[in-house]
């Protein structure tokens, strides 16, 4: 009797555990551009935040949404791409019309230009929708055209993976470069590393292809790297040029 008991008890509880778990996966990826997009609303200034970030994101979740429909996976790694693909549209709205009203004598440039100079820095959102719309159709066409071929669909949904485990591969080589991390959010990165952690065990621990789980493994350790430049620029400062420094309330990622 006590254990059917015990049994009621732990049904629902582990019901209570799954929701929790997959509510944090569906929005747990966005939590750190909150405090990102309120602090470029306060200043006023996108300088610390590169938007290539955007980028990688949008691009790896896209392919991911176009994955699923070679192979179907859990329902809220799915839903996370969709939230994250808005998440991104709105921080380059704002990182556009921020940058455009603080910029003199500027000269439109737009999607439309098909300038590789000035690619991913357009003076208007719609130009950032034209594009992200144009690499969506393209992808989706070739998808549905190879959609019956399994390589292709393993290789897509690595791609996938693999550009959003890059994602902090630019503010790697970023301080690197500058031999510095000034600029750079440290509570940010802890927060990408504790996120990244917690999705790559649940890959393991629920089946995740393949892919997912080993790509989610070298997330973690571009964060874990990105985590030891700023301990060993900390202790080992170097004087930089004035021209490559952001305000320190601009956070970059």
């Amino acid at each position: 009797m006590e254990a059917e008991g015990l049994g009621w008890l732990l049904v629902p509880l582990h019901q209570l555990v799954s929701w929790g778990a997959s509510g944090a996966i569906v929005f747990g990826g966005v939590v750190p551009y909150i405090p990102q997009y309120r602090d470029i609303r306060r200043t006023q200034n996108a300088d610390g935040f590169s938007t290539h970030v955007c980028l990688v994101l949008l691009v790896a979740n896209i392919l991911r949404i176009l994955f699923w429909f070679g192979r179907h996976f859990e329902s809220p790694l799915l839903w996370q791409s969709i939230i994250m693909i808005l998440t991104m549209l709105l921080m380059l709205k704002l990182c556009t019309e921020v940058r455009v009203a603080n910029e003199l004598n500027i000269k439109r440039r737009s999607f439309a230009d098909f300038d590789l100079h000035h690619f991913w820095h357009w003076s208007s959102f719609t130009d950032y929708v034209q594009c992200v719309l144009a690499f969506t159709g393209v992808a989706g066409y070739i998808t549905y055209l190879s959609i019956d071929s399994a390589v292709f669909v393993e290789m897509l949904g690595f791609l996938a993976v693999l550009t959003e485990a890059m994602l902090g591969v630019p503010q790697l080589y970023r301080n690197y470069h500058h031999r510095s991390t000034e600029g750079m959010s440290l509570k940010m990165v802890l927060m990408w590393t504790s996120g990244d952690t917690f999705k790559t065990a649940y890959f393991l621990l629920n089946g995740a292809p393949l892919q997912f789980s080993v790509c989610g493994l070298l997330q973690v350790l571009v964060d874990l790297a990105i985590l030891g430049q700023a301990y060993v620029f900390a202790h080992h400062p170097q004087k930089l040029v004035p021209h490559t420094a952001h305000p320190a309330s601009a956070k970059a990622l």
